[in-house]
């Protein structure tokens, strides 16, 4: 019977606890847990058996021991309080305030484990949304309804980048603004701090839902924290109509706090000790994201997450590319040389950018002058290579151009200013001046009747005709 307390637990072992269960406890079911002295922590069911309900306690289990403490079960999954009082204000990873206000006023409730949504009632995503920031609205275009997420490393500024995007996101098709949520999980306090004093210093803040679970808070808080925020998320987007963007960083510490779960229960491992249905739970965060029928409104997502040792193969980064559409990523080496951002020009890549382009979305040129400019920059890689080995003074004329128009594409198109914003005009009017360093006849993935209509009449100095 539920709201009746079952004292006495059959094993404490880190952050889970092993109790009787009753015999309608299900999976995700939330419990509250009371020490000998009343102290409540809540839980949830992450595991059942015939006899025993595995459960995970949020805030640790200190002060736990098996004879006095006492578990009630509450017959409902986790649910989070919604309305549009959400935005302007501070969670923590449990949806509980933090910015020192009450609850919101509201009487909806939402399981925070998501529904699933048919795949019929899914709109595909087309609307371009414009960043601001070349070699994302240029070559890695973000959708509205995509999940992007940015690969980076320790020391990286992927915060700044996210700052960047939500400060200068839109969609040029609509007038609506974006509201954002984000979701830290696992943070320090200055990265916490910063993305406030961003949104405060850029007036977005009241159209802001943060949920923060800083690096000192208990790590099983982070496997809720995402989901507290994309349920908000879902219910701007699908109940309100709004254009949500949800920020999620960083999902490394996601993984580590599911891989420290896995062991505690003795799971069998998988690669690199990463429960084998990584890829799944991965899968649940980032398919809740898009748009659907019904509602004019829509959830892009921006994930960021930290390679351990840059390495882009590591199960993290490799099970999050197989799910979402696209992935940007950030190098170290462009970074060391003072580049911002330091976004890799060939690793990058947006799936859906082929359907967010062209006439009437961008601009007719896009598609072939993003195409061009990626192949002329692979180029690029292959000719400094090569004078590494014999010297650049051995090169021929044609490559030491690909030389001069990768530095330049470097320092004047991949690089800009933290607060520059430039319109998708000025991105590919850029792409065009740099693409005149190099010969006409090089420009072989654009048509003669784009050239003619967007080459600048005076190209760069060393082109030739």
């Amino acid at each position: 019977m539920k709201g009746i307390e079952y004292t006495g637990l059959q094993q404490v072992d880190g952050p889970i606890i092993v109790a009787q269960r009753t015999p309608d406890s299900f999976y995700d079911e939330i419990v509250y847990v009371r020490d000998k002295t009343g102290e409540k922590k809540t839980g949830r069911i992450i595991d059942l058996n015939d006899k025993t309900a595995v459960v995970q306690v949020f805030g640790g289990t200190t002060g736990l021991d098996l004879d006095s403490t006492t578990v009630e079960f509450l017959d409902k999954p986790m649910e989070l309080r919604v309305g549009r009082g959400l935005l302007g204000r501070i969670f923590n990873g449990l949806g509980e305030p933090i910015d020192g206000y009450p609850d919101i006023v509201s009487s909806t409730k939402i399981n925070v484990n998501g529904m699933p949504i048919n795949p019929y009632a899914r709109v595909y995503p087309r609307d371009f949304i414009q960043t601001g920031i070349s070699t994302i609205d240029g070559m890695n275009t973000l959708i509205r309804g995509q999940k992007l997420p940015i690969f980076s490393g320790n020391g990286l500024p992927h915060n700044r980048l996210a700052a960047q995007i939500i400060r200068q996101a839109k969609i040029l098709s609509s007038d609506e603004e974006f509201v954002m949520v984000f979701a830290g999980m696992g943070i320090k306090y200055d990265v916490a701090q910063f993305f406030k004093n961003t949104f405060e210093e850029s007036g977005v803040l009241s159209n802001v839902v943060m949920f923060e679970s800083l690096a000192d808070a208990p790590s099983i808080e982070r496997i809720i924290t995402p989901r507290c925020a994309l349920t908000a998320a879902e219910y701007l987007a699908f109940e309100c109509n709004m254009h949500v963007l949800v920020v999620m960083t960083d999902m490394t510490n996601y993984c580590e706090a599911l891989r420290e779960i896995s062991t505690t229960r003795g799971e069998v491992p998988g690669r690199k000790g990463y429960p084998g249905y990584l890829y799944s739970n991965l899968a649940e965060l980032y398919e809740r994201a898009g748009k659907i029928q019904g509602s004019t409104g829509s959830i892009t997502q921006i994930p960021i997450l930290t390679m351990p040792n840059d390495d882009i193969s590591h199960p993290i980064p490799d099970l999050t590319g197989y799910i979402t559409e696209g992935q940007i990523v950030l190098d170290r080496e462009m970074s060391q040389k003072g580049l911002y951002p330091p976004v890799a020009g060939l690793p990058s890549l947006s799936r859906l950018m082929k359907d967010g382009i062209g006439k009437g979305m961008t601009r007719e040129d896009h598609a072939a002058v993003s195409s061009q400019l990626f192949a002329s920059y692979s180029k690029v890689k292959t000719i400094r290579n090569l004078a590494a080995i014999i010297g650049e003074e051995e090169l021929s004329d044609l490559d030491k151009l690909y030389l001069k128009f990768g530095d330049e594409m470097e320092a004047r198109f991949f690089s800009q200013g933290e607060y520059e914003d430039r319109s998708i005009d000025e991105t590919l009017d850029l792409g065009w001046r740099i693409l005149g360093i190099l010969p006409r006849d090089e420009l072989y993935r654009i048509s003669d009747e784009l050239i003619e209509k967007f080459m600048p009449k005076q190209p760069e100095e060393g082109a030739s005709a």
